[in-house]
């Protein structure tokens, strides 16, 4: 109990509360005598009048006053639930705040792309920035909405062309598709394995070309590699993060030389992976390739019947190490930032297909992973 100004005894804050409850109990019945206990109070009122009793705020007291304690204690559990959020997993909290959660969810929720007929005009659009997962390894990337695997190289119709059937071009079209499939999507490819089954769809008589690529093969350098044409991954510091390879790009058969077919692809593969040794980073290797085979007619050429040639082909591999030596690609993990050259060339967009590879040997940066 407290003391008014001019020394008179103050109401306690329990007196006040019974006092208020027996006044809402009593409205609306009929009088009554009050209670001695309810006429001590009231003197006191009157006593106190035209004062403002300690720790209180003017006004009309409450028909219904809420519970003391309720709100402040749901208050206090939803503050540390988000505060262990912020602790734990930061990310979304902040993903909530900023839009990202939903921006995420709409990306995985949206619908595969169509094929990609042509060559694009421009980069795919930016998402908001994400790390992918062991769960999620395409999230924040424009390869989710990519086909998986093998079915991301669709093959055209095939129309007579350079005075072969449809039916040769369509083997044309076929033998290319199996070849990118084989280098690039085959695991025992991937995991470092002789790519057996796409030198096996290689003309033997193209000169020079089976020797090179045994050559990058048994003894590979920074130069003369044998991810010039296949994709592959030393086991021993890397492992694939499922079983998706993501794939985008287009082929197209043309007219070259008299007697010759020309099937034109550009595609880009997405490899999501891991160091072997275990733990929860996640990298995406990207791996662009634009590859011009050839199919000669052996009435005019010097060729094995049904067998391809390579009349061109171009490389690009993002988020990996620079001038690696051994016929591998090394993903750039955290533990291996600070090794290795250094990239010093300008940055380019590893997704934005509309671009022309650059064939000038060197290492620079990405935009985007």
């Amino acid at each position: 109990m407290g003391n008014n100004d001019n020394g008179a005894p103050g109401i306690s804050d329990e007196e006040w509360a019974r006092f208020a409850a027996q006044a809402e109990q009593g409205a609306g019945d009929a009088p009554r005598e009050p209670s001695a206990r309810a006429r001590m109070v009231t003197e006191r009122l009157r006593s106190t009048q035209g004062q403002e009793p300690p720790g209180w705020r003017t006004g009309p007291v409450p028909r219904r006053r809420r519970r003391p304690g309720r709100l402040g204690a749901a208050a206090a559990v939803v503050a540390i639930a988000a505060l262990a959020l912020i602790a734990v997993r930061p990310e979304l909290v902040i993903d909530r705040i900023t839009g990202r959660a939903q921006a995420r969810e709409d990306a995985a929720r949206a619908a595969p792309l169509p094929a990609e007929s042509v060559r694009p005009t421009a980069a795919p659009p930016s998402l908001p920035p994400d790390q992918p997962t062991l769960k999620e390894p395409f999230r924040g990337s424009p390869a989710l909405q990519w086909a998986d695997g093998a079915a991301g190289i669709e093959l055209p119709a095939a129309t007579p062309v350079a005075g072969m059937s449809a039916e040769t071009v369509a083997d044309a079209l076929q033998k290319a598709r199996q070849f990118l499939v084989a280098a690039n999507l085959d695991p025992a490819t991937l995991r470092g394995d002789r790519p057996a089954s796409a030198i096996a769809l290689l003309d033997p008589r193209q000169p020079d070309l089976l020797e090179d690529v045994e050559q990058y093969l048994k003894a590979p350098t920074a130069q003369d590699t044998p991810v010039l044409l296949f994709t592959r991954f030393d086991p021993a510091r890397v492992k694939p993060v499922g079983d998706v390879v993501k794939v985008r790009g287009s082929m197209r058969a043309e007219q070259g030389q008299p007697g010759e077919l020309l099937v034109v692809a550009d595609y880009t593969f997405v490899h999501p992976v891991t160091p072997a040794q275990g733990g929860s980073e996640v990298q995406r290797t990207i791996v662009r390739r634009q590859t011009t085979f050839a199919l000669l007619d052996p009435a005019r050429w010097e060729t094995t019947r049904g067998r391809l040639q390579l009349r061109a082909y171009h490389s690009e591999w993002s988020n990996v190490e620079c001038e690696a030596a051994d016929g591998f690609l090394h993903p750039q993990f955290t533990a291996d930032l600070p090794a290795g050259p250094q990239p010093t060339g300008p940055a380019v967009d590893p997704y934005d297909r509309s671009r022309e590879i650059n064939d000038e040997k060197g290492c620079g940066t990405v935009t985007r992973s």
